[in-house]
This record gives C-alpha cells, sequence and structure tokens, in this order.
C-alpha cells in the first residue's frame, strides 16, 4: 500500500512539475509576444509621428507660400488703387483742360463771326 501511494505521489509529482514547466514555457513565450507587440507599437507611433510631423512641415512650407501670395497681392492691389486714383486726378484734369478749350473756342467763334 505504501509502495503504491509513493508511486502516485512520484507520478503526481511529475506530472506537476510538467504542468508546471508548461506554465513556464507559456509565461515565457507570452511575455516574448507582449514585448513583440510593444515594439511594433512603439514602431508604429514612431512612424505615426513622424508622418505627422512631415506634413505640418509641408503645411507650414505650404502656408508660408500663400502667405507669400497673398501679401503680393495686397501689394497689387494697393499699386492698382494708387494708379486708379492717378488716372481719377488726370481725367479731371483733362475734362478741366476739355472745358477751357471748348470755351476758348466759343469765344474764338463768337469773334470771328463779328
Amino acid at each position: 500500500q505504501l509502495h503504491l501511494t509513493m508511486s502516485e505521489k512520484n507520478e503526481l509529482t511529475k506530472s506537476l512539475e510538467m504542468v508546471q514547466k508548461e506554465l513556464e514555457e507559456k509565461e515565457s513565450e507570452m511575455k516574448r509576444e507582449i514585448s513583440e507587440y510593444q515594439d511594433r507599437l512603439l514602431q508604429a507611433e514612431k512612424e505615426h509621428q513622424d508622418a505627422l510631423t512631415e506634413a505640418n512641415r509641408k503645411n507650414e512650407v505650404e502656408i508660408e507660400a500663400c502667405q507669400g501670395k497673398v501679401n503680393s497681392l495686397q501689394h497689387f492691389i494697393i499699386s492698382q488703387k494708387l494708379e486708379i486714383e492717378h488716372l481719377k486726378s488726370n481725367k479731371e484734369e483733362l475734362n478741366n483742360s476739355l472745358k477751357e478749350a471748348n470755351q476758348t473756342l466759343g469765344e474764338l467763334l463768337k469773334i470771328k463771326v463779328r
């Protein structure tokens, strides 16, 4: 009876050791997988951050280019407004000169008719 009990105990001990070994192997495998997933996650986060940084850089360059165009157009508009004012002034002067010339012509025609 004792021999049988001892034999069962040995078998149970071996079985327990095998189960413990399997569990340790599973734990080790799971830790390795977790580590791999963490590495992949970190790599993906880095790539995502790099892509965001590049997109931001491109957007800043584009914004600067657009701002330059806006500034250029504003200067152009200002110069066109000044040109329009200058042309209006010239038109006014020409209209006044034309009135004076017409008056002079009218007076000359009156003198000629007499």
